[in-house]
């Protein structure tokens, strides 16, 4: 089989540009407004990762003039204590967008949390309301992960429409709305799962134009599930014990050996991860806009 050499989709410096572009657009709109735009990252317990995640996103917060009220509860907090807290940046006119670090301790339910958001501050997208505009093709704020796919693919004119796509997962946070975003951009979606068989998901794989594995099991796709050519999103993330006990990301993909067959590849970390947060920062501007346009409009309808 003949080297392909993939073009590496860079999500790390995608973001980097989007988060100067916020910056300056926050500079502008912030002495008309009266405020900069406010984000809420709830955290519950000592989860490593999470805290990584969430320092990750309070540092680029902070980069582009976003407000942090974030707040950290310890694994025994109650599903009412949260519900209040919710409850609260809810009401809060300084709060434009509240985010849920998942995953939570087992005693709380992650779901009635979630829903208990206000649409118009869901930053993650994954308030049923915001989910069902995305199935409707109506205008809403977007899951950041599958926003940051497309924005990646689009930054790299990599157009799904006609194509096949191929999303390995069905999870709400990613699979699902993967799908639905590729197939709003006019590709042929398949969706593989748990119970997808190795030989279907062979298949499947192999006939893909773009390929979206995000189930955070690493290996998982290797060169010989990739159609030569093909674009590989990988979207996984597995953390990885090494022998000296310290810890690096991989993701679904064998980077190495799918990058001699894929015509495109983002790796992890530094693909699809720094999207996610970027998108993030973009819902939280939508929703200050937003909420500034509707006080603007009934302001004047009260006149």
């Amino acid at each position: 089989m003949t080297d392909i050499a993939a073009r590496l989709l860079d999500g790390k410096a995608l973001a980097r540009s989007l988060q100067n572009e916020y910056k300056k657009r926050i500079a502008t709109l912030e002495p008309k407004i009266g405020r900069p735009p406010g984000l809420a990252v709830l955290m519950v317990g000592e989860n490593p990762a999470s805290a990584v995640y969430v320092r990750n996103k309070e540092r680029a917060s902070s980069k582009v003039g976003i407000a942090s009220f974030g707040q950290h509860f310890p694994v025994t907090v109650t599903q009412t204590e949260l519900e209040v807290a919710i409850d609260l940046l809810n009401a809060d006119d300084c709060v434009d967008g509240i985010l849920l670090q998942l995953p939570l301790p087992s005693h709380l339910d992650a779901t009635a949390l979630l829903y208990r958001i206000r649409p118009e501050k869901d930053a993650d997208g994954l308030h049923p309301v915001n989910l069902g505009r995305l199935v409707r093709s109506e205008p809403g704020l977007r899951s950041c992960t599958p926003a940051g796919v497309m924005r990646l693919l689009a930054e790299y004119d990599i157009d799904p429409a006609g194509k096949r796509a191929l999303v390995v997962g069905r999870s709400i946070l990613v699979g699902k709305p993967m799908a639905l975003m590729l197939l709003e951009a006019n590709a042929s979606v398949a969706i593989a799962h748990s119970h997808t068989s190795a030989s279907d998901l062979c298949d499947l794989a192999r006939k893909a134009d773009i390929l979206v594995p995000a189930v955070g099991k690493a290996g998982l796709i290797g060169p010989e599930l990739v159609k030569p050519g093909a674009v590989v999103v990988d979207v996984g993330i597995v953390r990885v014990t090494n022998p000296d006990g310290s810890h690096h990301l991989t993701g679904d993909v064998d980077f190495d050996g799918v990058s001699r067959v894929a015509s495109a590849i983002a790796p992890v970390p530094g693909g699809v991860g720094p999207m996610t947060v970027a998108l993030l920062l973009e819902n939280t501007i939508t929703s200050w806009v937003t909420s500034w346009e509707r006080r603007r409009s009934e302001a004047h309808a009260a006149l």
